[in-house]
């Protein structure tokens, strides 16, 4: 199997358009940063309520129906 060759290639940002070397085509390194410190939070906990499933059916319904 042949090594892959991942050395960066000067290729154009899909952001900014400005030239930069990547190894792959993307974003450019200070749009990165300038994307990271917009919409970088911290994670929080959500609270949600219990899961409880729905009952269409009443429970052994066929079992109860009468022959």
């Amino acid at each position: 199997m042949e090594a892959l060759d991942l050395q960066p290639v000067d290729m154009e940002c899909m952001r900014c358009h400005r030239t930069e070397a990547m190894r792959f085509y993307g974003l450019c390194t200070s749009c990165r940063q300038e994307l990271h410190t917009i919409f970088d939070r911290a994670g929080r906990v959500v609270e949600v309520a219990e899961y409880e499933p729905k009952m269409n059916v009443t429970p052994n319904a066929i079992a109860m129906k009468a022959d």
